[in-house]
């Protein structure tokens, strides 16, 4: 299986689905803050509140979870493709995706208690937590690419 897969990965498919579905990951993570961000001054109950809650329950739903799903699915098969769980610099991504993963499902149970009139966090604290994928894709990025141990 192990061949298998690395001649699909040397093809360039497995690293093309696995960069284009981090691309719609990343959107997702950089919109659902922003999201929070305009839904949380509106009034619990509002029509505006079931608005931005529809918006990120949509965007969860649509890009999201699919995406996640996707990255980790293409990301794991690269790894059982090129031995990458041998290596250190992966060991450091991989520590990095899974607090990336844990963000995601926070952020969602915080879209999910503002869609019911809760207010957990200040918008100030959104916009401060919607700075936590940008840091995490950089850092990320470089483990991949530079490989730097």
């Amino acid at each position: 299986m192990q061949d298998a897969l690395f001649q699909i990965y040397a093809a360039g498919w497995l690293t093309a689905g696995h960069i284009i579905f981090v691309i719609f990951w990343m959107a997702g993570l950089f919109m659902l803050p922003r999201q929070l961000v305009y839904m949380h001054p509106s009034a619990p109950g509002s029509e505006e509140e079931a608005l931005w809650a529809g918006r990120s329950a949509l965007l969860r739903k649509m890009i999201l979870t699919p995406s996640l799903i996707i990255v980790w699915t293409f990301g794991l098969l690269m790894m059982v493709a090129i031995g990458a769980y041998t290596m250190g610099w992966f060991h450091a991504k991989l520590l990095l995706v899974l607090a990336l993963s844990g963000y995601h499902g926070w952020m969602v149970v915080q879209a999910k208690k503002m869609a019911r009139g809760e207010r957990p966090l200040t918008d100030r604290q959104l916009r401060l937590w919607g700075e936590v994928p940008a840091v995490a894709a950089a850092l990320i990025v470089i483990l991949a690419v530079v490989k730097p141990f």
